[in-house]
């Protein structure tokens, strides 16, 4: 994966996902907290730094909150900067779906899980190498599922 895949798949459309999840509102409401609802379905985000897995060491998978699809993997998390857990690429290409982001009067690619459409964070060209990607992950997006 570098920009240009991921360009691609925000103007023309993503990969197939392994399975599909899908859920009303209100069931979405009574499984999830109230911020992870916020942020998940109703596209929110976290304040920067306040989340559990900024710091998170331990060796795992990173599965999404709502429906338990593996999305990253602990070797490819590292420390941005950003207030916010980053991963250099999803654990397999069709694990993430990526979206043109115009909210808030800037142009970025949002990132949601490609099994159930939860809202993730937003991917940005300024990683480090060899992918160049930086994914910027809500923390409660996620779940650490340890090895």
């Amino acid at each position: 994966m570098n920009w240009n895949d991921v360009i691609k798949y925000a103007t023309d459309g993503n990969s197939a996902p392994s399975r599909r999840v899908e859920k009303s509102e209100e069931e979405w409401s009574k499984l999830l907290t109230e911020d992870q609802f916020r942020i998940t379905r109703q596209k929110g985000t976290e304040r920067a730094g306040s989340g559990a897995l900024c710091s998170a060491r331990d060796a795992g998978k990173y599965t999404c909150i709502c429906c338990g699809e593996a999305l990253f993997d602990s070797t490819i998390k590292f420390e941005s900067g950003t207030g916010w857990p980053s991963f250099t690429v999803p654990i397999r290409e069709n694990a993430i779906q990526y979206e043109k982001d115009t909210a808030h009067g800037m142009v970025r690619v949002e990132v949601m899980c490609n099994v159930c459409d939860s809202h993730l964070g937003h991917v940005f060209p300024d990683g480090p190498e060899p992918s160049g990607l930086r994914y910027c992950v809500n923390s409660e997006s996620l779940k650490l599922e340890t090895d």
